[in-house]
């Protein structure tokens, strides 16, 4: 049973990997085979039996996993109908979430008005605020369970795709949101119902009725989100810069419903009504103490899930508890190990697509751990000494052996997390997160209030301990990952196990595993998919420069901190030897902040006047590594002109070496082009082409685009972006160079060594659900 549902797991993974489903044919058959294949050995297999058993729970893995992909690719948005008015009638689905400009939220369609529109059933919109409707929104508020009449645009589910990068449109994929958009500005937009009823409709409004008696009651309370956040699951309550305390001290499980809390509020109830039912003798007759303790925790947790919003990540630990509650229900013994396995199985069944979060691993491999470390255990002596040690040996066992996982997904870990989990965790599930349940349940404001000051104590301590340094590295490659895996089971392992010393050696590959840089004289240049904006990152055999930092998304969001700082981390890069903000446009410069907080810079270049550092002008020159760089514009004359438009002083850097050279325009436009033709026309020949101004029909001049003669040219635009870049005369305008689009292909890599090469994100990291 362990091997079948382990490959089971190993099957269900390979689908994830895949670039396309099978075909139904196919299909049929790997599920007849991986039938046969399980129920062939018998009871007492041989060798070759085990083998065929596991190779049937892989192909019955990858069946299953590819029968509910189907499914749920099925229900999709026709490429016809994207980003075209469509009337709609639906109910909001879950708890609006509001940020700078408006609101999100999931919306079902119950009915599409618009004649020959097809949409799928789930979707996210996001409704923005304009300045001219500002009132008008005021007196719509948006509240769950309510039926609307809407005009929508809508796109098919797309995300920025970059090494190391959050994966968004897998993300809408395994919570079955299909398609994305906002309600258009203007339209008719009219509440037709109140309150629609259905359970899990009605389970939303009670949710979003308990978020604003927690903000009345703390309106101006600095962590009234987190307590928000613990009693009903609303993380996007929680702002920015507590997230990032919370990466920095390793406590980013803690302040979310996670596994630990669900099974904490089980194991309270368990134990609360198994001591009260004790009392009762006519209870203990209608049903043993036991198994009204386990019925107890069961239920406490389902109610906790549901009060939660019952998302994906609490789900798994929902269905983990019920497996283990049915064992012990039934008398049965599973075993630690065979009671892990069936929740995975209960896991992967329903949701297939599990195994792509970060959290289903870490999750999954914490309890083993304090399964392997409890078994290790057993015996020993009691008292609080005891206790004591025990927590002690639990803490060091989560931290050291989920270290491989944080390296090989997050490519850092928190020095002082176990300090900080040490009395963040008995202070935040058996104390904090109790009290939000109870104020949830009963808003008696003391409550409240006597909650917030012992989360303003943690909040403190965690600040203190958010100054202590942060292990940054590379991220290491999946064969050391697994040996460091290897390592901390040997580690782990019980007291008196001769060599245990040996699992740090097998750990120091991944934690030493040095950063990838190009041999001398070469250059590696990774365009980055940011949307409609711009940040590449060169790298030489000893420097780094980052030409641009991408847009800011919103006033808690931007490029700098979502993608940029995560993937020079991920890379091994400590130290930006060169930062250039090209000019003052947001969707260029949203995310300097954000880099400059997270890294070193040694220089920085720009032509915004209030970015400390020095202009970039026309002749500034410098070599790196065998690798040269020249600034083209502006010159040092455009600067006195206060009317110049802000692309016109977009700085314009050429990168050559002995195998190419590349040409990184920003959003010049015309008159800049012409002024380059002018004065320095010898040095725009390259083999590489950063089209300008994302290819708008401001840019991209006939004379221009033949006197850098590019092979290959790269437009970084935005998905289906309001500016229609773009434009249709001027991609043809390039109709003799190879194409590349951010939207299209994802983050872009030149290589300038041996020979010049070019790739793609998408095209090396292709996946079934992608453009779908």
């Amino acid at each position: 049973m362990r091997l079948r549902i382990i490959a089971f797991a190993l099957g269900v993974g390979l689908l994830q990997i895949q670039e396309r489903l099978p075909a139904l044919l196919l299909l049929a058959g790997l599920l007849l085979a991986g039938l046969l294949l399980s129920v062939w050995p018998g009871r007492r297999p041989s060798a070759i039996g085990h083998l065929a058993a596991m190779l049937g729970g892989a192909l019955l893995g990858l069946a299953w996993a590819a029968l509910l992909a189907g499914e749920r690719l099925a229900d999709r948005l026709p490429p016809e109908w994207e980003g075209r008015d469509i009337e709609v009638v639906g109910v909001v689905a879950a708890l609006p979430h509001a940020f700078e400009r408006g609101e999100r939220f999931e919306f079902v369609v119950e009915t599409v008005v618009t004649p020959g529109a097809v949409l799928p059933r789930r979707v996210m919109l996001s409704w923005y605020r304009g300045q001219l409707e500002e009132e008008w929104r005021e007196a719509l508020p948006i509240r769950p369970a309510e039926r609307w009449r809407f005009t929508v645009r809508l796109k098919r589910p797309h995300g920025n795709a970059n090494p190391h990068g959050f994966d968004y449109e897998a993300w809408l994929l395994e919570r079955g949101l299909r398609a994305t958009g906002y309600v258009r500005p203007r339209s008719a937009a009219q509440r037709l119902d109140d309150f629609v009823w259905r359970p899990a409709y009605a389970l939303e409004r009670w949710r979003e009725r308990l978020r604003r008696s927690f903000f009345d009651t703390l309106p101006e309370a600095p962590y009234v989100g987190i307590l928000a956040a613990l009693a009903i699951g609303d993380q996007a309550a929680i702002p920015a810069d507590q997230w990032r305390l919370f990466r920095q001290t390793g406590v980013t499980h803690l302040m979310s419903i996670s596994g630990l809390h669900v099974t904490m509020v089980a194991a309270l109830f368990a134990g609360l009504v198994g001591w009260l039912w004790r009392r009762s003798e006519r209870l203990m007759l209608l049903l043993p103490a036991p198994k009204a303790s386990i019925a107890a925790g069961w239920l406490a947790a389902g109610a906790y899930s549901l009060l939660a919003g019952f998302a994906v990540p609490t789900q798994r630990t929902f269905y983990m508890l019920t497996v283990v509650a049915l064992a012990l229900w039934s008398g049965r013994h599973f075993g630690a190990s065979r009671s892990l396995l069936l929740a995975l199985l209960v896991v992967l069944l329903i949701d297939p697509w599990a195994v792509l979060a970060p959290g289903f691993w870490l999750s999954f491999v914490a309890v083993g751990l304090l399964f392997f470390v409890g078994t290790a255990r057993i015996g020993t002596a009691g008292g609080w000494r005891a206790a004591l040690v025990g927590w002690g040996a639990t803490q060091w066992a989560v931290t050291i052996g989920t270290l491989p996982l944080l390296l090989f997904l997050f490519q850092q870990f928190s020095l002082v997390s176990p300090l900080a989990n040490a009395l963040a965790i008995p202070l935040v599930s058996f104390v904090i997160t109790p009290l939000a349940l109870v104020f949830a349940v009963f808003p008696w404001p003391p409550l409240l209030f006597l909650d917030h000051w012992l989360l303003s104590g943690v909040m403190h301590f965690l600040a203190w301990l958010g100054g202590w340094p942060i292990w940054q590295q590379p991220a290491p490659p999946l064969a050391a990952t697994l040996l460091a895996v290897l390592g901390v089971l040997w580690l782990l392992l019980p007291r008196g196990f001769p060599a245990r010393w040996l699992g740090l050696c097998l750990l120091l590959p991944a934690l030493s595993w040095p950063a990838a840089r190009p041999a001398a004289g070469d250059a590696w240049i990774d365009v980055l998919d940011v949307g409609q904006g711009l940040a590449v990152v060169v790298r030489t055999a000893g420097h780094t420069l980052l030409y641009d930092t991408g847009p800011l998304y919103s006033a808690e969001s931007d490029a700098g901190q979502r993608i940029v700082v995560p993937f020079l981390r991920a890379q091994g890069l400590g130290l930006i030897d060169a930062l250039i903000v090209t000019h003052r446009d947001k969707d260029h410069s949203g995310g300097v902040v954000a880099v400059q907080e997270a890294l070193p810079i040694a220089r920085t270049l720009s032509s915004v006047p209030e970015l400390a550092g020095e202009r970039c002008v026309a002749g500034q020159t410098w070599t790196w590594d065998g690798v040269r760089f020249t600034i083209l514009h502006p010159q040092a004359d455009d600067y006195e002109h206060q009317a110049v438009k802000t692309n016109n002083m977009s700085c314009v850097l050429r990168i050559e070496n002995a195998v190419g050279s590349m040409l990184l325009t920003s959003d010049i436009e015309a008159r800049d082009e012409q002024a380059l033709l002018a004065r320095a026309a010898d040095q725009l020949r390259s083999d590489v082409l950063l089209v300008p101004h994302h290819g708008s029909g401001t840019s991209s001049t006939p004379d221009f685009v033949a006197a850098v003669g590019a092979q290959e040219v790269i437009i970084p635009v935005g998905y289906r972006n309001r500016f229609q870049h773009p434009r249709p005369d001027v991609v043809a305008r390039y109709a003799g160079s190879r194409l590349w689009r951010s939207d299209r292909d994802g983050a872009v890599r030149i290589e300038l060594a041996s020979e010049l090469a070019l790739s793609s994100y998408r095209g090396e990291y292709r996946r079934y659900w992608q453009g779908r």
